[in-house]
């Protein structure tokens, strides 16, 4: 039984590596007509976790992005686009091939919650149909495009419309986004969409319903902004969310279009002969003088002018060290070399540690003569500086 088992296991894994590497989905569709691919994340699931379903009974809804690119180029081609508006949400390719031929597009799953990947390839094949003559382009405002590209809402939109124009025979075949279109984004409140433009085609001619749009009433009161009139037997909206908005109603018949002018006659690529090379004359001389002395004699004579002023302003306004000294009283100017003098013993004291004390710690001493005063006793109340020692006593205040 075991076994048993264990084959089954192996048989298990070989499948899902085989399909892994065979991940190949080919998808047939008409030139002009609108194509929708949906990325389903539960597809993928099965992908990054094969066996845990089977045997665990753990079934993940893990987040994933979706990132898709033509094969061997590093976007998607111009007529196929991509949405996806949240990693809880499927993606879709839309769009409408516009050229018959054969596209490969790489489809890259990546699960944001084991940041594996997962490669597919789709391989879609465009051929060519007739184009249908008659187009009729609406927008419908309280939509938006991811909720638009499932099939069951194409068909509820198609319903309504095929009712407008009163026929059966209708085809979409162009969906997009009235962002790509030029539109504003809206808010990010309740009621408010960003809108798409849904494009239908048919082998019968339009309706009377759709041929209002072409008279100049429905002009006229476009232009204005008032809202527009339509009669009940042209309202076939079943669905709030699926009305159009009339004034952006737009109407193309394909066989009145102009046909395309024709191309240019090709010539045998060799110049006429048209005589001989005239050359222009040189232009007149030019007196560059008052250039000269705008640009460099001006800017040169500022500059000087600038020099002196600061040079004066640096060195002429200084009184000078004479002239400082001489104004400053002396009792404060002997206290400043004090200061001066006590910091270069230190200084001095700093490279030899066996100086002797200084002189400015002792009890009492003169400055000028370096000998100790005969005091009566040290008491705070007795100058640090004699004044009948001193050579600068007669500038001292007396009492």
């Amino acid at each position: 039984m075991a076994g048993c088992r264990s084959w089954l296991l192996c048989l298990t894994v070989c499948a899902v590596s085989f399909f892994e590497a065979n991940a190949e989905i080919k998808v047939t569709i008409p030139v002009g007509k609108l194509f929708t691919y949906e990325l389903l994340r539960e597809y993928f699931q099965n992908d990054f976790e094969p066996l845990s379903k089977l045997y665990a009974g753990r079934l993940y809804d893990d987040p994933m992005i979706f990132k898709c690119n033509q094969q061997s180029f590093p976007d998607l081609p111009e007529w196929l686009r991509f949405t996806q508006r949240h990693p809880y949400d499927n993606g879709f390719l839309y769009g409408t091939p516009t050229a018959p031929g054969k596209t490969i597009i790489e489809i890259f799953a990546i699960n944001k919650r084991s940041y594996e990947a997962a490669r597919h390839i789709l391989v879609i094949k465009a051929t060519a149909e007739k184009i249908l003559p008659y187009e009729a382009e609406f927008f419908i405002k309280l939509r938006e495009i991811e909720k638009v590209l499932p099939s069951s809402v194409q068909d509820e939109i198609k319903h309504d419309l095929q009712k407008l124009w009163d026929t059966e025979e209708l085809e979409i075949v162009n969906i997009t986004n009235a962002l790509d279109r030029g539109g504003r984004v809206p808010l990010p409140l309740a009621g408010h969409f960003e809108g798409v433009y849904v494009k239908v085609a048919s082998e019968q001619y339009f309706s009377d319903c759709l041929l209002r749009v072409l008279t100049a009433e429905h002009e006229k009161q476009c232009t204005a902004g008032a809202k527009v009139k339509v009669p009940g037997e042209c309202n076939f909206c079943s669905i709030p969310s699926n009305c159009i908005t009339w004034c952006k109603t737009e109407l193309f018949d394909l066989t009145k279009q102009a046909t395309a002018p024709p191309a240019p006659p090709v010539g045998s690529g060799i110049l006429e002969d048209g005589g001989d090379f005239n050359p222009p004359e040189s232009p007149p001389s030019r007196d560059f003088f008052p250039d000269y002395i705008v640009t460099v004699i001006v800017p040169l004579f500022l500059a000087i002018i600038l020099c002196l002023l600061l040079a004066y302003v640096m060195f002429g306004r200084r009184e000078g060290v004479m002239k400082r000294n001489a104004r400053t009283n002396q009792i404060q100017l002997y206290h400043h070399h004090t200061i001066h003098g006590n910091t270069d013993e230190l200084r001095n004291m700093a490279g030899q540690r066996s100086s002797a004390s200084p002189l400015s710690t002792l009890p009492m001493f003169n400055s000028r003569t370096l000998d100790r005063a005969p005091l009566r006793g040290d008491s705070p109340s007795i100058p640090l500086i004699l004044a009948q020692h001193d050579p600068y006593s007669d500038t001292l205040p007396r009492k």
